[in-house]
């Protein structure tokens, strides 16, 4: 996937939110809504969140090296999580401006000026924010994701901030101004808990969901030659990358090389069907008893002894290291 691909729409976003900013202050100054001053502030969060994206995208995109062998792709859930404190944190300045401003009410002026560039800033995001989840759901970018779905919010957040001052012109009731800027900043704070809690889940490693790991079980069985097994199915993402890890079982006494061309083919009927994927198969007889670890296999709500007719008890033990077994005779 070419970086550049990925990059555009960010620096897309970047200056829709230059643009943005500009207008809603405006609006704000011209008006003296609150609903309008939380609505340029979550323009300002958009800002920042655009220029860390930009940057963890390009880092995302580093080579493997010796430092970081598995990629560089997890700064994508922090780039998500920093957007989501960011949100939160516009979210909690929002509802404080608005409950300041229940408590001492301001005129409001020149609604029909800030209502249009109100409007005129929210089709610029709204724009931006299609684009970016498009882009984002079609490469699996978490970053331009995580940029969208805050960009569709701040939309929604205008929309509902001008059908406020609609209403505020019509009734001249002034508190739905800071009624409803309480209301933009409550829906605020969820979208960054939510963007918060997505990147908590990426960095702690969480599975991949129920259905893409049933989709890959069937591939594996499906691969199974007659005789093997598998089990300790484990997966976890980083970014856009998927990565698993499983035991193959085949009868105790096959040879290396047979073991390495089962395990390939399988490997390879794995990533046919998740590209992105990175395989690890650890081979293990399925004979042995050392190779049903019950409490490792409990935790992963696996069976522990073999499917099938083999019963447990004909499993054997694997007799102990002896000495010096174990490590290369080299010494290395």
């Amino acid at each position: 996937m070419a970086y550049q691909t990925l990059r555009w729409p960010l620096l897309l976003s970047i200056v829709a939110a230059v643009l943005t900013i500009g207008m809603k202050a405006t609006a704000y100054a011209v008006t003296g809504s609150v609903g309008l001053f939380s609505d340029a502030l979550e323009s300002g969060v958009n800002l920042l969140a655009a220029v860390a994206a930009t940057f963890s995208l390009w880092y995302a995109h580093q080579p493997s090296d010796a430092e970081h062998p598995y990629g560089h792709e997890k700064i994508e859930f922090f780039s998500s999580g920093l957007e989501g404190a960011l949100v939160f944190v516009a979210g909690l300045v929002t509802a404080y401006y608005a409950v300041e401003r229940l408590i001492v009410p301001k005129e409001l002026e020149q609604l029909g000026l800030g209502t249009v560039l109100a409007l005129v800033a929210s089709a610029i995001n709204f724009g931006v924010a299609v684009l970016l989840l498009r882009v984002g759901k079609r490469h699996g970018s978490i970053i331009l994701e995580a940029d969208g779905h805050h960009l569709m919010t701040d939309v929604l957040t205008s929309v509902g901030v001008v059908g406020g001052l609609g209403l505020v012109a019509l009734t001249g009731w002034k508190v739905l101004d800071p009624l409803l800027a309480l209301g933009v900043g409550l829906n605020i704070l969820l979208t960054g808990f939510k963007l918060v809690r997505r990147s908590f889940d990426g960095l702690m490693d969480r599975a991949w969901p129920a259905d893409e790991l049933a989709a890959v079980r069937e591939v594996i069985r499906a691969a199974l030659p007659p005789g093997t097994d598998f089990h300790h199915l484990r997966t976890r993402r980083a970014g856009r990358r998927k990565f698993l890890d499983f035991h193959l079982l085949v009868a105790g006494g096959l040879s290396v090389r047979d073991g390495h061309d089962i395990a390939h083919r399988i490997e390879e009927r794995v990533t046919a069907a998740v590209p992105e994927a990175e395989v690890t198969i650890h081979v293990e007889p399925i004979d042995d008893r050392a190779s049903w670890e019950e409490s490792k296999l409990a935790q992963l709500g696996e069976p522990t002894a073999p499917r099938g007719n083999r019963a447990e008890q004909d499993l054997t033990p694997r007799p102990p290291l002896q000495s010096g077994e174990g490590v290369f005779k080299d010494g290395s």
